[in-house]
């Protein structure tokens, strides 16, 4: 153990003598001049600390993120400048917290499994202690020993006991809320030297008999099935899988960064026999790289789970981990993620990567296709990531076939979405929820949320019957996870993924391949999707195609709906209208639509009987809670063992100036099924150029040096490995 000096959390009293006497880059002294702008505004303000009332969004709970906010940034600042009149702010606020704090009950607002005193949950009222006890520790050396005393035992040790020992169900979970309560907890009781909190936030508190089943208020359970431990060693070894996949997704994944990353960073400075950001071979820098991967090229978050949508690697709390990782690495690449973030956090980390910049020790960072497992020990499905670039694009396809997600996950097994560079294709609608809008139920998790956003129907997958994965139960979703079956991303113009799920509807087993292809004659990357159901009895099929688009033309005619009718009453097709159905009396149904000034076509194989419907969100909506998004449905009414083949095809693109149209119709001009069954597929692609091509597949569990033969209609097929494309003279 370090002796005790402040400030030792995040800053440090080398890293501060380092900033005061080294010439600051850019980037640092553009992050240094807005936190004056700002802590100066907050300063002219006066100390406005309000008795708590409001929720999220509402004036009580803004001000009080302002405060630690503002309080950060000023102790920040002292150090950096030597300026007492911030130490003085930090200092005023604190001790106005410490007189209303012993006489504050719980919030008000009864909302929550576990609510806070300042917030209406302690979710909230743990951001304020991990930022405040930064600022406290920045400022610990310039309060007298009165007024840490008086800190100390009427707000911060009181704070920490009630987020911990007051609210097992808050603190012991494994989950994004209790990450930030074990790291609130932890770094106040390193600024305090206070052993006990440390070792509390480290390994929880002890697991008594509780309830089976409890949830919260998304319905996540309150304690895991076979969790054992808590603390934060738990949270670090419960929701991450080897690979750095955080369970939740990558918008939560995001959020839970900022207290695993400055927790291990007070650790390191503090506990440095812990050697933390080693622990579990490096997992919480790992896990850095993983969230980063799951963006689109703007940077953008796949919007995984309960998600909002337009979350981006810009978001302060990235910034905070590329930062502290950069400190930990001195990887070039991450300078590269900096520059494009513009910011650096107010610390040695962000000074060093400042510097870095500066000097151009900088290497491109790099988006490439990942496996990332899911599961504590990898076990638990995955999430494949496949990206292919030509010199227009980059195409990018998230395929999801992981483990629930906890609370948080959506019903959707096998689902995935297409992104030409950062349009979404084909999207996934994210979470009902209009985060920190007090008009929209205070920024919570609207109804809708569970009866559209969590339901199959939301997503591009397979709905059997009219019912979501599980029947929507996530008692039943929660035991189960879908299984790669093989893939392979080692050829750059050719990757491949398949998949199974086994659970979601009992007796039918869903396989769902999906291959990226580039080939030279087409305009961009193309995405192949089969999609194969065995098992037995007839069902209603439908897959949808989540487009959000306008549509352009389509090769089947099609009757529209006067109104348009709801499509249902449950499974979220009470949300649908389906405002045009279509007999497909085609062996393809093609349809053609435009999004972001780009034009894209989907080309599935038909059969007799086969439906299109033209769907849109918005009914039973009576709060205008849903985005109006438009998607296409293929649906067999009454089949057995279907068989969907689909071609995604970006195509062209339109010039609003010139007015002129580059490309716009599909250059895929027939699809031939061969063979397909659970481990082998044949299939052939022909072009309006003339071009044709045989694809052949191996999905089976077999090492992918295998040679295969398969003879078809008095042909023979025989290829090498998992994946293979043959040009038809």
């Amino acid at each position: 153990m370090l002796a005790q000096q402040h400030p030792s959390l995040i800053l440090t009293r080398e890293g501060v003598a380092a900033m005061r006497a080294e010439q600051a880059g850019p980037l640092f002294e553009r992050a240094v001049a807005e936190a004056v702008q700002q802590v100066e505004a907050a300063m002219q303000q006066g100390i406005q600390v309000p008795l708590p009332k409001d929720m999220a969004g509402g004036y009580t709970h803004e001000q009080h993120k302002r405060n630690y906010r503002s309080m950060l940034l000023a102790g920040s600042l002292y150090q950096i400048q030597g300026k007492k009149e911030y130490a003085d702010f930090v200092k005023a606020m604190l001790l106005e917290y410490a007189r209303i704090f012993p006489s504050l009950t719980l919030h008000p607002a009864e909302k929550s499994y576990a609510r806070g005193k300042l917030f209406w949950q302690c979710l909230n009222d743990a951001n304020w202690l991990v930022y405040t006890a930064q600022a406290y520790d920045a400022v610990y050396e310039y309060l007298s020993a009165a007024e840490r005393r008086q800190l100390e035992t009427q707000l911060f040790r009181p704070y920490a006991d009630f987020l911990s020992v007051e609210n097992p169900r808050f603190f012991n979970r494994i989950h994004n809320h209790s990450t930030w309560g074990n790291a609130a907890v932890g770094m106040i009781a390193i600024v305090m030297r206070d052993e006990e909190l440390l070792q509390r936030a480290l390994y929880g508190l002890p697991l008594r008999q509780r309830a089976s089943g409890e949830t919260d208020n998304d319905g996540g359970y309150i304690y895991e099935k076979g969790q054992s431990r808590a603390g934060f060693l738990a949270q670090i070894d419960y929701a991450f899988s080897p690979d750095g996949y955080y369970t939740e997704g990558p918008y939560y994944q995001r959020y839970a960064m900022t207290p695993f990353m400055l927790f291990a960073q007070a650790l390191d400075h503090y506990r440095p026999e812990l050697n933390i950001f080693a622990y579990r071979d490096s997992l919480l820098i790992r896990a850095v790289y993983a969230l980063l991967q799951q963006t689109d090229e703007a940077g953008v978050f796949f919007p995984i789970n309960d998600a909002q949508k337009g979350m981006s690697f810009m978001a302060s709390s990235v910034i905070t981990a590329v930062n502290i990782a950069y400190g930990q690495t001195q990887d070039p690449q991450l300078v590269d993620i900096a520059r494009q973030q513009g910011t650096v956090s107010l610390d040695q980390n962000g000074f060093a990567l400042a510097s870095a910049l500066q000097q151009g020790q900088l290497r491109p960072f790099r988006r490439s296709s990942v496996m990332l497992r899911d599961g504590a020990d990898g076990s638990q499905g995955a999430l494949a990531i496949m990206r292919a670039s030509n010199t227009r694009t980059t195409i990018s396809v998230p395929f999801k076939c992981t483990a629930q997600g906890l609370g948080h996950g959506h019903y959707d097994k096998l689902a995935y979405c297409l992104y030409d560079g950062a349009t979404e294709v084909l999207q996934d609608y994210g979470a009902a929820r209009w985060v920190n809008i007090d008009q929209k139920a205070g920024g919570r998790y609207l109804p809708e949320n569970n009866s559209w956003a969590k339901q199959s129907l939301a997503h591009n997958t397979l709905v059997v019957d009219g019912r979501s994965h599980f029947g929507g139960q996530y008692e039943l979703a929660s035991q189960h996870h879908s299984e790669i079956r093989s893939y392979d991303f080692g050829q750059e113009r050719l990757q491949f993924v398949s998949a199974r799920e086994v659970h979601a509807y009992e007796g039918l087993e869903l396989y769902r391949s999906l291959v990226l292809w580039q080939p030279p004659q087409l305009y961009k990357p193309i995405l192949i999707d089969l999609l194969q159901v065995v098992g037995e009895g007839t069902h209603q099929f439908d897959l949808p195609f989540h487009h959000a688009g306008q549509l352009l033309d389509m090769n089947v005619a099609y009757q529209t709906a006067e109104p348009p009718e709801v499509m249902g009453e449950a499974h979220g097709y009470q949300h649908v209208y389906a405002e045009a159905r279509a007999a497909v009396d085609s062996p393809l149904l093609r349809f053609n639509w435009i999004k972001d000034q780009q034009f894209y076509t989907l080309t599935a194989l038909a059969e007799a009987g086969d439906q299109a419907i033209l769907a849109r969100i918005g009914a039973h909506d009576p709060h205008f809670n849903l985005r109006r998004d438009a998607f296409l449905i293929h649906r067999k009414p009454a089949a057995k063992n279907p068989v969907f083949l689909t071609i995604l095809e970006p195509h062209g693109s339109y010039d609003p100036v010139s007015e002129i149209p580059t490309g716009p119709f599909s250059q895929v001009a027939g699809l031939e099924r061969l063979h397909i069954d659970r481990d082998y597929a044949v299939f052939s692609i022909r072009t309006s150029g003339g071009s044709q091509w045989t694809f052949m597949l191996y999905t089976g569990p077999e090492a992918s040096t295998v040679r295969h033969q398969l003879s078809i209609n008095g042909n023979q097929y025989e290829w090498e490995g998992r994946i293979a494309v043959q040009s038809v003279p």
